[in-house]
């Protein structure tokens, strides 16, 4: 099976954000759009694959955050079928709630340089896909894995031997460490450790991150479980009732970096980690789910 990984050069850092066209008997289903600000960057890469927007006929969302589905409207508007998990379904038709949520997050005077615009989808271009619910796309079948944690509306995409894990199989780049990215508004850890179990199930020969690119699953879930309960456990140690979110972030940085220099990884990968997985981010991220316990 053919997979084209095409690097969106977010934030001009280089394996940062990946999408991936899969080839099929009726031209092309992508995986990721990324968003809207690396739309031309994304289709400069299909075209040096030998793709033309024109051969892409489906898009499968792993969930709806802005670094992998802010340009979904563009690509429905031109009549590629959309396919989402049902909480996201109509985050997608109706973007404004999504927005505002990533704008506190971001901040507004942020949002253009990051994300770029995000526009409705029409209701009959887009649709949800139950757990486990398969797909028959161009003679392949596609599988939806729903696997909450990262977020609750996330799906791994398993086609053959391969699965697309989205972001709840972590964020790897260029032979450095896996990391898992947790940012709020719904860090789950307990549904995070199903549904890495439920990746280990499907006995994958190749994981595919958008953060990023091709990976061996051989020890890949086990160590990504593991840094997820070390970056709770570094974060709930610190906390206390009075302690504030930002606080903790240069310390969490800090601990993080030197981390990643230990197993060496050089500073410009270490550049493409932090656009990939703001350490800020996941200090919210799992500070909030702390705070529903």
């Amino acid at each position: 099976m053919q997979v084209s990984t095409i690097d969106l050069q977010f934030l001009g850092e280089e394996a940062a954000i990946a999408s991936f066209a899969v080839q099929d008997d009726a031209g092309y289903t992508l995986v990721e759009c990324g968003p809207f600000a690396s739309h031309e960057r994304l289709l400069a890469g299909l075209e040096e694959a030998g793709i033309s927007p024109d051969d892409v006929h489906t898009l499968l969302l792993t969930h709806i955050h802005f670094d992998h589905a802010g340009a979904a409207w563009w690509w429905a508007n031109r009549g590629v079928k959309v396919y989402v998990h049902p909480r996201g379904l109509k985050h997608m038709i109706d973007p404004t709630r999504l927005y505002n949520s990533a704008a506190r997050i971001y901040g507004e005077a942020n949002m253009e340089r990051l994300w770029g615009k995000m526009e409705q989808i029409e209701p009959n271009r887009i649709a949800a896909v139950a757990d486990r619910e398969q797909l028959s796309i161009g003679g392949n079948n596609w599988t939806a894995h729903h696997t909450p944690g990262h977020a609750s509306h996330h799906i791994a995409w398993q086609v053959g031997d391969i699965v697309f894990t989205g972001d709840v199989g972590g964020v790897m780049i260029k032979g450095g460490p896996v990391v898992p990215p947790c940012p709020p508004p719904d860090i789950d850890v307990v549904a995070w450790d199903a549904s890495l179990d439920r990746l280990a199930s499907l006995n994958a020969n190749a994981f595919y991150l958008t953060h990023y690119g091709k990976v061996s699953p051989e020890g890949h879930l086990e160590a990504l479980g593991k840094r997820l309960h070390s970056y709770v456990d570094w974060i709930a140690e610190r906390k206390t009732p009075t302690t504030k979110t930002e606080d903790l972030v240069p310390g969490f940085t800090k601990m993080l970096e030197e981390e990643l220099r230990s197993e060496g990884v050089e500073e410009a990968v270490i550049g493409a980690y932090r656009a990939a997985n703001p350490p800020y981010m996941s200090v919210a991220g799992i500070v909030r789910w702390l705070d529903s316990l």
